[in-house]
């Protein structure tokens, strides 16, 4: 495919930048392109302007100056003049000539360094190609920190970034491996030191030692002068992971994510760009990090649907992780208590299936809330009781926030609606206000209904908020209750919380999925899951898979220490196969089972999903530029539904397609080209487009 023109003079991007774009295929890296990086005569660099535009065809060429000549290699950042603009643009090639005249040509203004590493492009133009995007927002994903604020070319002040030193001789030594870790790690570190890459999918039951196999995998990549990324859903909800590889590994860990400011995350990047470190910890977003010589990607609970990013690219970092281990001929290595069905059909298995301490999982008990009042089961309350009496730790999880889920006037029958989005207002009752939990619009909560001036305002349904509420009413001020939701989350931070019922001699933490994740409180002997059917209620073929999950999940919070656990889990649907396995910890058979079900139906991963969407303030436009998308698309074999409307979000309508089909690559060259028609048509004027490939 022949590059795109560099913008000609000083005056606005002429028809070259306007045509409709071509989102670049993923192709294999120019060879030649690495020659001419260390050549002296390479005088063309080929730019991607970092633009969020659809429709802005790139790259561009631009002439190098003497003082750029050799210096400029695929990877580097510049900063060049575009239109009337200043732009920031990453190097995707370099070429001997243009098709234009040099003299028509533009200069970049100025280099900004470190760039980005060479693979990282690649892997960015692959991305591009994958989940329907442009390559300039794929590029941003690989960018270094706040490079997008650095147009002015004054350089960052360095800042020093606390350093991860080893906390203490005994945690940083390593317990020997059992027998079921040290099966595990047999082919792992086989493949390691044949530097044959590959991928494994590892098992194990929580409290099984998951992160020693990852530890000692980890040695090994770092023992042959390689390096490795340890991807985790959140640092704030999995902290023992990490502080176990700062322990292990000490300065040689650079920690990554977004909480951080943006110039601790430069320090951290820097420290992985330049090797003085050489082991990356951190969210999806680490799979992007500058690690040398790549030996090893570790993705710790890789069921999470947090490794799903939401913005475009709509990546999946489990798969961008798949993509960069083998182009680098690194081992990946994906672990959960409750993998994905997607993942035990695609690689090999291995096993952790007993806990490291011997002890057995606890029992689970589900409770049938059929023709029970809304709440807490008394089966549920007594055994909340015995752990007040003992002076213990509990772990009660309702997914779901807030007072109310909804409020309406009981004499005429208003529901408080949000009027951005097409969906009821949540009641949180401490804050005296109603809340859209997909815009973020509040109000005041009413104390009379303002059509029929009636104060006979009822709330319907119940949080975490009412749930916290009730649980100190029922336990007394003796036993503390802690809260661990967005809502306290965004007040008191996730560490806080957690770290509050850590150090309490006893208590209840009650709270969302949050409560569920990766924690390790080995004094916790109750957990409690309240309406744990409420994910089967989603119009969705993962719904099974996300209960079982949940459940499974939070059943393994309980009964890691010296004493017995106990699960309790409260359904309106008992008998659903998700609870039935749940409660014998049976992974393997729902997985099984799960796995015939979907092939039967023809469901991922025996084919492939893409969801389109179309948003506008206007309600014609959107649905016209989903008919016109739907039109566009011809896949044989595979299967359109749609357009459908979908409430109003953020004060946009929408209208979204779903596209199943049996082959992949088909299916996302008709969407790309689609989109890409459609966007840049009278139809798609003043639309946003979405695409969703392998939507979560």
């Amino acid at each position: 495919m022949p590059s795109r023109l560099g913008a000609v003079g000083a005056a606005a991007p002429t028809d070259t930048h306007a045509r409709t774009p071509q989102v670049p295929a993923p192709v294999p890296p120019d060879p030649a392109d690495g020659i001419r990086a260390r050549r002296a005569g390479a005088a063309i660099a080929r730019v991607e302007p970092i633009t969020t535009a659809r429709a802005l065809r790139g790259p561009f060429d631009y002439l190098l100056g003497e003082e750029l000549v050799g210096r400029t290699r695929v990877g580097s950042m510049l900063v060049v003049p575009f239109g009337r603009q200043k732009l920031l643009g990453v190097v995707v090639g370099l070429a001997d000539g243009s098709e234009l005249p040099r003299e028509r040509l533009l200069a970049p203004l100025r280099a900004l360094e470190p760039g980005i590493p060479p693979e990282l492009v690649e892997l960015a133009r692959w991305i591009a190609g994958e989940y329907c995007s442009t390559f300039a927002r794929a590029l941003t994903l690989v960018l270094p920190p706040g490079a997008a604020k650095r147009l002015s070319g004054r350089r960052r002040r360095a800042v020093a970034a606390p350093r991860h030193q080893a906390v203490g001789a005994a945690a940083a030594e390593a317990p020997e491996p059992g027998p079921d870790q040290a099966a595990a790690l047999g082919p792992l570190l086989e493949a390691l030191r044949a530097g044959a890459g590959g991928r494994f999918l590892l098992h194990g039951v929580t409290g099984s030692g998951k992160t020693e196999v990852y530890l000692r995998a980890a040695e090994q990549a770092l023992a042959q002068g390689r390096g490795a990324i340890v991807m985790v859903p959140e640092i704030a909800l999995t902290p023992q992971i990490v502080a176990r590889f700062v322990a292990r590994f000490g300065d040689t860990v650079a920690v990554l994510h977004s909480r951080m400011t943006p110039g601790q995350r430069y320090e951290q990047w820097r420290r992985l760009r330049e090797g003085e470190a050489r082991v990356c910890v951190g969210p999806r977003s680490a799979v992007f990090a500058p690690v040398a010589e790549l030996g090893l990607i570790v993705i710790d609970e890789e069921h999470d649907a947090s490794y799903k990013h939401e913005g475009d690219p709509r990546y999946d970092a489990r798969d961008v992780a798949a993509e960069r281990a083998a182009r680098a001929g690194a081992l990946l290595l994906a672990g959960s208590a409750t993998p994905r069905p997607e993942s035990v059909h695609a690689m090999p298995l291995l096993s952790l299936p007993r806990r490291v301490d011997g002890r057995p999982l606890p029992p689970v008990e589900v409770l049938d809330m059929r023709g029970q009042r809304a709440g807490l089961h008394p089966v549920t309350t007594a055994a909340l009781a015995a752990v007040r009496e003992r002076e213990g730790k509990a772990i009660v999880l309702l997914n779901r926030r807030g007072w109310s889920n909804f409020v309406s006037c009981r004499s005429c029958g208003r529901v408080w609606s949000c009027p951005e989005c097409d969906v009821a207002l949540v009641l949180h009752r401490g804050g005296g206000y109603l809340a859209c939990h997909h815009c973020g619009h509040r109000e005041r909560a009413p104390a009379a209904c303002t059509d029929c001036r009636s104060t006979a305002v009822a709330r319907h349904g119940a949080g975490t908020e009412r749930l916290e509420h009730d649980l100190r009413h029922a336990l007394g001020d003796a036993t503390p209750v802690f809260r661990l939701d967005a809502d306290t989350a965004a007040r008191d931070g996730v560490t806080g919380v957690l770290g509050r019922f850590e150090r309490a001699p006893s208590g209840v933490l009650v709270g969302t999925q949050m409560v569920a994740k990766g924690h390790d409180f080995p004094d916790v002997t109750l957990g409690v899951v309240v309406d744990a059917d409420s994910t089967l209620r989603f119009p969705d073929f993962r719904a099974e898979e996300r209960t079982f999950a949940l459940v499974a999940q939070l059943a393994g919070r309980s009964g890691r220490g010296g004493a017995n656990g106990r699960v309790i889990v409260q359904s309106h649907a008992p008998g659903t196969r998700a609870l039935r396995f749940a409660s014998v910890h049976d992974a393997e058979g729902f997985v099984t089972e799960e796995l015939k079900r979907r092939e039967a139906f023809g469901y991922p991963p025996y084919s492939h999903i893409v969801k389109l969407q179309t948003a506008s303030p206007d309600h014609q436009a959107a649905m016209a530029a989903a008919d016109a998308l739907a039109s566009a698309i011809d896949v044989a074999g595979g299967r359109l539904l749609g357009p459908t409307a979908l409430f109003k979000r953020k004060g946009l309508e929408r209208f979204q397609i779903e596209l199943k089909s049996f082959d992949r690559a088909l299916a996302v060259q008709e969407v790309r080209e689609a989109v890409e028609l459609v966007s840049a048509s009278r139809a798609g004027k003043d639309v946003k487009f979405s695409v969703d490939v392998d939507p979560q």
